[in-house]
């Protein structure tokens, strides 16, 4: 097989171009909670709901952390000591991610609840704002609708443009966190206005259902992480599908004159694909030139076949994915 195909870390001319978008994205992402963090972090108060917000938006910043440093890892070359390349980095950033959510996601529930469960009475005071004294909490909720304009309606829908182009569950995961976010916000000004209207458990209400968001992201994207890492079957971008690419590699290889039978077993190595090709032939003996067009064809199938392993045999595989 071409030379250039085998732990590629190049990309096609729109991959490649998606990749330098995605990556300012995460950039302004960054830039942008940032700013949110210190803004809320003025006018949090004594609201729990408003904290756990606040804690909510310091933990989207790791999706982005972690793309981008598993990238730096993504674009060395393989070795002798990782055969295979470090495209896996991606999936353990993904990991990371999923299991930092998780844990401070139910710390902030049982946190919440057992508020909830003590009768705390949260208290919103005033604030004296260019010589009139303002209620906090209509501060808190222009602050919560302000900040949610940039995840929904920018850099969320953004992420979840590239994420199928790049096939990366990483960016998807960032993205669809992003565009959940008004659950958030909307739970955060209930919470608020809630305690100015006297309805005190309305904010530590609010609290455990940002919390049992944040757990929710983590649980979820600790699963995916986890099973893409033990080597499951490939899937889509958004875990909802096998990859349809196995049917597509099993049916070029079916065309071809010399092949009776064909499978595949399809791994996803955190954003490209290693292939195992099994082919059953019609008559004893193939040529090497056979095995390494048939590669060579294979790896022309999509930009995400990082390498093709095409293996003959007498029978095919039981665990092998046929295409049908």
């Amino acid at each position: 097989m071409k030379n250039h195909e085998f732990g590629r870390t190049d990309l096609p001319p729109e991959q490649a171009k998606a990749l330098r978008s995605a990556i300012r994205w995460e950039w302004f992402t960054i830039g942008y909670t940032s700013i949110t963090i210190a803004v809320i972090a003025l006018v949090v108060g004594n609201s729990q709901a408003m904290r756990t917000a606040w804690i909510e938006d310091m933990l989207s910043l790791i999706p982005q952390f972690a793309f981008l440093i598993a990238l730096l890892f993504v674009r060395r070359r393989p070795s002798l000591k990782h055969p295979y390349g470090l495209h896996r980095a991606m999936g353990v950033g993904h990991l990371v991610a999923g299991v930092a959510l998780l844990a401070v996601g139910v710390n902030l529930a049982v946190e919440s609840a057992a508020g909830l469960i003590a009768g705390e009475h949260p208290t919103i005071g005033t604030v004296q704002l260019w010589g009139h004294t303002v209620w906090l909490g209509w501060l808190m909720v222009a602050v919560m609708a302000v900040v949610v304009v940039g995840p929904i309606f920018f850099y969320g829908p953004a992420k979840a443009r590239l994420a199928p182009v790049l096939h990366n569950k990483l960016l998807f995961a960032d993205a669809d966190m992003a565009k959940a976010d008004w659950q958030t916000t909307v739970a955060s000004i209930v919470g608020v206005l809630g305690v100015g209207a006297g309805v005190w458990w309305l904010d530590g209400a609010a609290a455990v259902f940002i919390s049992l968001g944040i757990i929710w992201d983590g649980a979820r994207n600790t699963r995916t992480a986890i099973v893409d890492l033990m080597d499951q079957r490939a899937r889509t971008f958004d875990s909802a599908h096998p990859d349809p690419l196995a049917r597509e590699i099993v049916s070029y290889l079916r065309s071809r004159p010399w092949v009776r039978d064909a499978a595949v077993r399809l791994r996803d190595q955190g954003q490209v694909f290693h292939v195992e090709a099994f082919v059953v032939p019609r008559r004893g003996k193939i040529a090497v030139q056979d095995i390494s067009r048939v590669a060579e064809g294979i790896a022309d199938l999509d930009w995400k076949v990082q390498d093709v392993v095409v293996v003959p045999a007498e029978a095919l595989p039981d665990e092998a994915d046929r295409g049908r």
